[in-house]
């Protein structure tokens, strides 16, 4: 069983260093995914140990992060579709049984879906997609199901409730979802416990 959990940081003026570091030891995940993740994040190791990289979004200060209890390989950086204002990358990490991709996709309803489907071509049968989709409704992406949260994540303007951040699973079986408390970020933490599931034999081949 792995647990992962993921958190648009809300770059400079959200969640810094200290709030990660507590979620983290409260929580005590295999796998944290961050999103919006400045220079700041990067003394995470300091306090927890473990494995650690970022990639800046281009021409960003802030981009992805992943930080794991264990070893891992470094990340394969994806690059993603482009809109007309912010390149987009991917965090793929191989966890041995399956590859998770933490993501932090374009706001256009077409072109996040299509940055999806473009990620889903370099994952394993065995695979998850986790992070700030900026996604309004659903996905539509073959092969994967959504395992949720189902719950709010995102208050836009304060007022309007969104379910941005999400899970979607391949070849795996989630037995647990949840978006946490809010915290000082704009988004609320998620969490899912995953395992691998038998592949169908149609990926497998």
């Amino acid at each position: 069983m792995t647990k992962i959990i993921s958190w648009n940081l809300l770059r400079l003026t959200g969640a810094r260093i200290g709030d990660v570091v507590r979620l983290a030891k409260h929580e005590r995940p295999d796998l944290l995914l961050l999103q919006e993740a400045t220079r700041d994040i990067d003394s995470l190791p300091e306090y927890l140990g473990g494995f650690y990289s970022r990639v800046p979004l281009p021409g960003r200060i802030h981009g992805l992060a992943v930080w794991s209890a264990l070893p891992r390989p470094k990340p394969h950086v994806l690059r993603l579709p482009s809109g007309a204002v912010v390149d987009r990358v991917c965090q793929i990490v191989d966890l041995g049984s399956f590859s998770v991709a933490n993501v932090h996709l374009s706001h256009g309803q077409l072109l996040n879906r299509r940055q999806l489907r473009h990620i889903a071509l370099h994952l394993p049968p065995r695979a998850a997609v986790l992070g700030d989709f900026n996604l309004v409704g659903p996905a539509l992406l073959p092969g994967f199901d959504e395992a949720g949260p189902r719950e709010p994540t995102h208050l836009c303007a304060d007022m309007l409730p969104l379910r941005l951040d999400r899970c979607y699973i391949r070849g795996l079986q989630c037995v647990e979802a949840s978006a946490l408390h809010r915290q000082t970020s704009d988004h609320r933490p998620i969490l899912v416990r995953l395992h691998a599931a038998e592949v169908p034999r149609r990926l497998a081949a």
